[in-house]
């Protein structure tokens, strides 16, 4: 887990550099393809529930599940990068939203509030807690920061299958749920708006935006709960 994740967080590294006004999607996603070539590693998404690319490119009010094809970035956008791979029978899995140029004073806002939640949720990762604990400290802060939750889309466990058990959701009352214990891999995934949670799929079947048009932003890490704490596996 600890070597898949660490792949994933250098192909992100290394998708990141690209992303400047002008470029295409599908070009980030042949980086990313051949990133993984150069690594003899499998992307996850890939053919997943026939899902067409290898990485996950969301852009503004699309919240999750955009799929790379011919359009630009520009200026101002936000755009989230979704990305995992197979490596040795296990997955690791990752996303981060990033400004292209300069944004809006509220995108820079949002970004910062779903950062800081996806790490105060990480916070909860500590034995006797329970999954709900994960969930309510995301939407505190989220919704603090005066955004919303996406409730559509959820967290995960993570291991020899990209999605396992137990699911995560990043809003609910504390304390429900499974316990937390040594030993599990969670993907832990807040995924906002800057208006409503509300969202829509489009009819390429995958890619999610918010209802009312509202900019989305994502971040994900793969982590892991041990006897001696929490270890963040898709963080270099």
């Amino acid at each position: 887990m600890e070597t898949a994740n660490r792949i994933v967080a250098e192909i992100l590294e290394g998708i990141k550099e690209r992303v400047r006004p002008g470029v295409e999607t599908l070009e980030l996603n042949e980086l990313a393809e051949e990133m993984c070539r150069r690594r003899k590693v499998q992307p996850a998404f890939k053919g997943y529930r026939g899902y067409p690319r290898s990485i996950c490119i969301s852009i503004n009010e699309e919240v999750v599940h955009g799929i790379p094809g011919p359009r630009r970035l520009k200026e101002g956008d936000l755009v989230s990068l979704d990305f995992g791979v197979k490596y040795d029978g296990y997955y690791g899995d990752a996303a981060v939203t990033l400004p292209v140029g300069q944004v809006s004073d509220k995108a820079r806002r949002l970004l910062e509030a779903t950062e800081k939640s996806l790490y105060a949720g990480i916070a909860q990762l500590r034995v006797g807690n329970h999954v709900s604990d994960i969930s309510h400290a995301v939407q505190t802060v989220v919704e603090e920061a005066g955004f919303s939750v996406i409730r559509e889309f959820v967290g995960h466990g993570i291991g020899r299958s990209l999605h396992e058990d137990p699911q995560i959701p990043n809003f609910g009352p504390p304390g429900r749920g499974p316990w937390l214990q040594p030993g599990m891999t969670l993907a832990i995934e807040p995924m906002t708006a800057a208006g409503s949670w509300k969202v829509k799929i489009l009819k390429d079947g995958w890619t999610a935006v918010t209802q009312d048009g509202s900019l989305a932003a994502h971040f994900e890490h793969s982590v892991a709960l041990t006897e001696n704490g929490v270890l963040i596996l898709s963080r270099l």
